[in-house]
Order: C-alpha cells, then sequence, then structure tokens
C-alpha cells in the first residue's frame, strides 16, 4: 500500500474524481489526502473526500493567499476541523519564491494555523520555499509554546533544514522532485532522515515524477516517487511502502486505513 499524502484533487484535471481514485488503486496507492488552499475552495476539497471512502481533506490557507480576502481566522480552522474527513491543517507556511502574499501576512497566517494544530493535535501541513531561516525560526518558537504535529510538504530544502525538523518531531514528505536529475540536494538531504519520518506525495497536478515529468500529475504516480526515495534510501520497495504507509497513519490519527 501507498498513500499519496498531498495531492489537489479539487483542482479541474481532476474532473473524474471515480477514474483517478481507480487508476491510482491500480497502481498501489490505496489513499490520498486532499489538500485545503484557501477558505473560499474548502467546500470543493471536502466535496471530493467526502465523494470517495478512501479520501481526507485538510483544511487551510496556502501562503500565496495569505492576506487576500478574508483573513482566516482560528475559529474557522477549529469549526471546519470537526468535519470527520478533514484530518490536519494546511499547507501553511512562508512562499518568499513567489511572495504573492506580503511577508507578514504569510507569518501571521501560518501562526494562526499552528495554534490550530496545537489545539486539536491535528497534524500542520507545511509549505516553505526560499524561507527555510523564518520557517524554521517560528516553527522552533511555536513548538516551545506547545508541541504539535506536523510535516514539510514537498520537500525540497537543505540537509539542515531536514535535521531542524526532523529534531522538532516533525515528518519530511517526499515529492516526485527527487527524481528529478537536477535535484541532487534533495537525494543527498534524505539520506539521514530516519525511515520512520518519511512520507511520500505528489502535489497532483504539479511535479510529476521522472518519467511523467512535463504531464499532469497525479496520485497514481507515487509509485514513480516511492520507488526512486526506497532506491536513495537503499531499502526495497517493500519496505519503503510499508514505512511510509505507517508513518501516514501514525501522523494522521483520524484516518483509517482502507479496507478491501
Amino acid at each position: 500500500m501507498l498513500i499519496d499524502s498531498h495531492c489537489h484533487l479539487d483542482y479541474p484535471e481532476f474532473s473524474d474524481i471515480a477514474e483517478t481514485n481507480r487508476r491510482a488503486r491500480e497502481a498501489g496507492v490505496d489513499a490520498m489526502l486532499t489538500i485545503g488552499t484557501s477558505i473560499d475552495k474548502f467546500p470543493g476539497v471536502l466535496a471530493v473526500a467526502e465523494s470517495q471512502d478512501n479520501i481526507w481533506a485538510t483544511v487551510g490557507v496556502h501562503p500565496h493567499s495569505a492576506g487576500k480576502g478574508e483573513m482566516v481566522t482560528l475559529d474557522w480552522l477549529l469549526e471546519h476541523a470537526k468535519h470527520p474527513k478533514v484530518v490536519g491543517f494546511g499547507e501553511t507556511g512562508l512562499d518568499y519564491f513567489y511572495e504573492h502574499s506580503p511577508r507578514d501576512a504569510q507569518k501571521q497566517v501560518f501562526r494562526t494555523h499552528i495554534e490550530a494544530s496545537r489545539q486539536l493535535q491535528m497534524p500542520l501541513i507545511v509549505h516553505t520555499r526560499d524561507a527555510e531561516d523564518d520557517t524554521l525560526a517560528i516553527l522552533t518558537e511555536e513548538m516551545e509554546k506547545g508541541a504539535f504535529p506536523g510535516l514539510i510538504h514537498c520537500f525540497s530544502a537543505s540537509a539542515d533544514f531536514a535535521k531542524a525538523a526532523v529534531n522538532l518531531g516533525l515528518y519530511i514528505s517526499i515529492s516526485g522532485i527527487i527524481t528529478f536529475k537536477k535535484a541532487e540536494n534533495v537525494r543527498e538531504a534524505v539520506l539521514d532522515v530516519p525511515l520512520d519520518r518519511l512520507l511520500v506525495e505528489t502535489d497532483a497536478p504539479y511535479l510529476a515524477p521522472i518519467p511523467h515529468r512535463g504531464q499532469p500529475n497525479e496520485p497514481a504516480y507515487t509509485r514513480f516517487t516511492a520507488e526512486k526515495l526506497a532506491e536513495v534510501k537503499g531499502v526495497s520497495f517493500e519496505e519503503l511502502a510499508e514505512a511510509t504507509t505507517n508513518n501516514f497513519f501514525k501522523l494522521f490519527t483520524k484516518t483509517e486505513r482502507p479496507t478491501g
């Protein structure tokens, strides 16, 4: 069994969710987590999760949407997290590569999600790009106020950042980037990440792994990322699949393993 721990199934590329799900299951991807990115898009995210028994959702506001339109509140996050299909908060964090939103707004929204995660002990899905220092500073400061579970999604940062995140108790989620020829930094960084702290994801429809790079990504392609990650870690595909699946269910405690 494999779990796609981060995808965007409310996007138009997945107009036929049942067919997307069928292809995923044929590839050995038995469950998926579709991710919240804004207040206005959340109903669509939740509708996807409600339509399939093996898909869960998160609720949150992406850093690109921070400070735009209605500001996300702690109460809004906590209220929507009551839904049985909602199993985490995010994606949230800091993105200084595109800077579609003011940095101060990104930081404020990030801390609001952290507080929700701390209160309900539901995982925080962290997006960070070109913002390692500030991301780590906020995570460290907030962890000192009280522990919360979470993961660094679509990992593309440094080995030092990975080590620091793991030391804070966070997990590291690996995307199709690990298959890219120029991603040697990612392959080197995951060498020292313990197997019991790794997850796999697609970030679909983005970042399709080799051999599908340049095409729309989908949950079925999780297998290519898992195969490459197993190679990098020097373990069998079966061991990697078992470990990352176990890690998913250990972290996302509201989920249940699919049967059948």
